[in-house]
């Protein structure tokens, strides 16, 4: 008995031991990296939406480690963070800082108005990254996978001075970042300077060096544009083309098993129902409570936005940037970017 016992309990401990590595074994941990602290609404759908899911999907077989403000890589190099794949597997790359190493990502910031929601913005990248291979390849060069994409609230005109009128900018300082922003507003008659970001944009603001931005709504709120610049004209059809892309490192994704990636991207379509949905409610939450805080909320007409898309002269800077393009070899840009223009257009007539 006594030895039938001690053979009980070693099968015992051998069984229980196996199992848990085998547990071990089969969880997969992902180092996620991004730029921004966690709080805002990108990075909480980001950690409530679709990481939840993706442990959900996958019964606890991948768990994500994340590491947030920039703890892991800057916004700047994040691409080539995860193209390595030492520091971190997945996390978010902006393609407006990358623009040598994701050339056709650029294009989507070179139309001045877009859908005037957050569903439709959500529809129509859907469409672009399904029915365009040229995106996924262009990130397949750089050793990436998307596994979901984000957005952002919608560009604001912050200006110190009321009805200022966009189509007729002459005697204006502005500051953005975006290089066709940057086109846009010169075509419409302002002056372009470039200021890192910072509190000191709030305080040239202040002392009339600047008078006004043209970002997205909660980079001014971050900075608390709207004190000195309190005017505010905004619209969704503002849109900015600004996507975030969370990216894996490609030779990770790789050496997934077909479950493990199977729950990602089912993670990934419960997600992306949400995201636009998400994006409206958020919207109109961050403009009534900068309202409460003084701000003067101008949703811009169809009449300003029309005026606005012509003094930005918005398909003359396109072809610039395609002749550009050509230039350095990248022969598609023309064809792919009057393609992006048709799936534009079917999205804002809906």
């Amino acid at each position: 008995m006594k030895i039938t016992t001690v053979l009980s309990h070693s099968l015992a401990a051998i069984v229980l031991l196996t199992l848990s590595m085998n547990a071990t074994i089969a969880e997969t941990i992902l180092r996620y990296t991004d730029h921004e602290p966690y709080g805002n609404m990108r990075t909480q759908a980001i950690q409530n939406l679709f990481f939840a899911a993706i442990e959900k999907e996958s019964q606890g077989r991948i768990r994500i480690e994340p590491h947030w403000n920039g703890e892991l890589s800057t916004s700047y190099n994040a691409l080539q963070t995860l193209r390595e794949g030492e520091k971190a597997d997945i996390g978010i790359v902006v393609p407006e800082y990358t623009p040598e190493q994701l050339p056709l990502f650029q294009i989507f910031k070179s139309f001045s108005l877009g859908p005037d929601n957050g569903e439709k913005q959500a529809a129509f990248f859907q469409r672009i990254l399904t029915e365009m291979p040229e995106f996924n390849a262009e990130l397949a060069k750089n050793n990436l996978v998307n596994l979901q994409f984000f957005l952002g609230y919608p560009a604001a005109f912050f200006n110190t001075t009321p009805n200022m009128t966009l189509d007729h900018l002459k005697g204006t300082t502005w500051r953005t970042a975006s290089f066709w922003h940057q086109a846009y507003l010169e075509n419409a008659g302002g002056k372009v300077v470039k200021m890192p970001w910072n509190e000191q944009i709030t305080q040239a603001l202040k002392n009339g060096t600047l008078n006004g931005l043209l970002v997205n709504l909660d980079s001014g709120n971050d900075i608390h544009a709207q004190q000195p610049a309190k005017y505010i004209q905004l619209s969704p059809q503002l849109w900015m083309g600004h996507i975030y892309l969370l990216t894996m490192n490609k030779s990770r994704w790789d050496s997934l098993s077909t479950d493990d990636k199977a729950a990602i991207q089912r993670a990934a379509a419960q997600t992306e129902r949400q995201i636009g949905p998400l994006l409206d409610t958020h919207l109109l939450e961050m403009t009534s409570a900068m309202s409460q805080q003084g701000a003067h909320i101008t949703w811009l007409s169809p009449a300003d936005l029309h005026a606005w898309q012509q003094a930005s002269r918005y398909q003359q800077e396109q072809k610039k940037w395609v002749s550009e393009q050509e230039a350095k070899g990248i022969h598609d840009s023309g064809r792919i970017l009057s393609a992006i223009a048709t799936r534009l257009d079917d999205a804002m007539r809906k």
